[in-house]
């Protein structure tokens, strides 16, 4: 990864920041992305040292302007923009779907779904449709399978698949477009799903155990490399089996 820029959104925690050490371990120059400046700045000094200089920007992924903002930030600290990690997500609402408002329902989408065109749009604009460079989208093993109470979060994730073949093939040649599809990982977004019942959970998971955050990130490593030249428009289950079993899910 020397001498590649990256940008990566929710970069302050979880999958982002785990995939945003990954890369800079490798020599990639990094901004992450996030809503909040404390926690930018506390998950960038966490990465001070590595081989990757590593900088950050306040943005909303739900707006087109913050987008333009941030990638044209990228530019201008590290001269260029290689590789997008459209990691940020949202999870407002638990429930049946016939019973979400309207509001919870625009703010899944906008932050989950259409923040992925906004970003890849302007990563696009800001260098990669010259020199080009690969995309990575951060889908969910919801997005394959129904589960009880998230149906309108998992519709999102299978319109984030949907998103990541379909710009892999406007895009190529220039730029490929990949995605990962988490299983259940041990993150602060999921802690509501995995806290109560780890064990109970990791015994219906072939591979006994919950994800982590690194299992992701060696993950996507490899598919935003120069190593993954000829994959474009997949996304990778990275789940320990959960979706061999007949009922899909996390338990």
């Amino acid at each position: 990864m020397d001498g590649k820029v990256a940008l990566v959104t929710g970069g302050s925690r979880g999958i982002g920041l785990g995939i945003a050490q990954r890369l800079c371990e490798s020599g990639a120059d990094v901004l992450l992305v996030s809503r909040k400046a404390d926690g930018l700045e506390q998950a960038a000094s966490t990465l001070q040292g590595l081989d990757g200089n590593v900088a950050w920007e306040v943005g909303h992924v739900a707006r087109a302007e913050d987008a333009v903002r941030a990638t044209n930030t990228c530019v201008e600290k590290f001269g260029r923009i290689d590789l997008l990690v459209n990691n940020a997500g949202t999870n407002p609402y638990m429930g049946p779907l016939l019973e979400i408002n309207d509001v919870l329902m625009a703010k899944t989408v906008e932050i989950n779904q259409s923040s992925i065109i906004h970003w890849a749009k302007a990563a696009w604009d800001a260098g990669l449709s010259e020199h080009g460079g690969s995309i990575l989208n951060i889908a969910s093993i919801g997005g394959l399978v129904p589960e009880p109470g998230i149906g309108w979060y998992n519709a999102t994730k299978a319109a984030v698949i949907h998103l990541t073949s379909q710009l892999s093939y406007e895009l190529a040649p220039k730029v490929r477009v990949n995605g990962i599809a988490p299983g259940l990982v041990k993150t602060e977004l999921a802690r509501a799903f995995w806290e109560s019942g780890e064990e109970r959970i990791a015994q219906q998971i072939p591979m006994k155990r919950l994800g982590v955050v690194d299992d992701i990130a060696t993950s996507a490593l490899f598919l935003l490399s120069d190593e993954a030249s000829w994959i474009t428009g997949q996304t990778l289950v990275v789940d320990g089996g959960t979706t061999t079993q007949s009922t899909g899910g996390v338990g």
